[in-house]
């Protein structure tokens, strides 16, 4: 998937880099498989702002997504690549032979016309999901399960993938994008091939006002505020601000944040790199 520069006629389109949404096919979405989706503006139940940075934004629908891939022994046609405004990576719509419609996240390649299956007898090829106990050692997958039926959890986003490196005894190992090696059931599923989208990252928004149609409002610096306001606030001119921290004291270089007693501790194998 490619990406566009402009030509500036334009202040906002002098560093803007957009994608080209060459392999999305329509922009109407499936009406049977839309949402409604309320946005909260980072307050809570009380009106009280809890999160910071949100609020405004374009009005969206939700996509229902078929994360658990659960249609087995069934193939489906995928009828359209579609943009979805609450992803990153681009939705494929599948027409099953029973007549049913589903959203799933579209993997890279994947081509309007194919044919996708999951289950035990699928074939490892791109867009299929089989059990990690049927798929070849080396496949590159994503949209994987952490617990079996749950749905897919892991190497969802736009460009990411895994790789199952082996198994051993009742669990399946695998390399994640973030370079963190664990262990999963080899109950779960996980779907064939990269996500789709792969240049997501080299978008550019070009200007602020784009931030705000995502709906993410402005966000100020700490050492920018008054040491009232953030640990790093205050000093005479541009002061570095100390140690790097977050507004509620939490270091932000290299303290670690998850617990040492989790029950999922023992899953991992090699912690991702820092």
């Amino acid at each position: 998937m490619p990406v566009k520069k402009f030509r500036p006629t334009t202040p906002g389109l002098r560093h803007r880099i957009a994608n080209t949404f060459e392999d999305v096919t329509t922009n109407k979405p499936e009406k049977s498989l839309l949402a409604p989706l309320s946005k909260s503006g980072g307050r809570n139940a009380e009106g009280h702002r809890t999160i910071r940075h949100r609020g405004g934004g374009h009005k969206r629908r939700y996509r229902i997504i078929d994360f658990k891939r659960d249609k087995e022994g069934i193939p489906a046609t995928v009828k359209s690549i579609e943009y979805d405004p609450n992803r990153s990576a681009f939705i494929a719509l599948l027409a099953y032979k029973d007549g049913e419609k589903r959203y799933i996240i579209a993997p890279d390649k994947l081509k309007v016309g194919d044919k996708v299956v999951s289950g035990k007898e699928a074939t490892p090829d791109i867009g299929n999901t089989l059990y990690l106990s049927k798929i070849p050692l080396g496949s590159t997958i994503h949209a994987i399960e952490m617990d079996p039926g749950r749905g897919a959890a892991l190497a969802r986003s736009a460009g990411t993938n895994a790789t199952l490196m082996g198994r051993e005894g009742k669990y399946a190992i695998i390399k994640l994008p973030s370079s963190e090696t664990r262990k999963i059931l080899l109950t779960c599923r996980a779907t064939i091939g990269t996500v789709s989208n792969p240049d997501h990252g080299l978008q550019v928004k070009g200007k602020a006002g784009r931030s705000r149609w995502l709906g993410r409002r402005p966000r100020v610096r700490g050492v920018a505020m008054n040491p009232v306001d953030h640990p790093m606030g205050g000093g005479e001119g541009k002061s570095s601000g100390g140690h790097p921290r977050s507004r509620t004291g939490i270091m932000a270089k290299g303290q670690k944040t998850r617990n040492p007693k989790k029950s999922s501790n023992r899953l991992i194998i090699t912690r991702r790199k820092k």
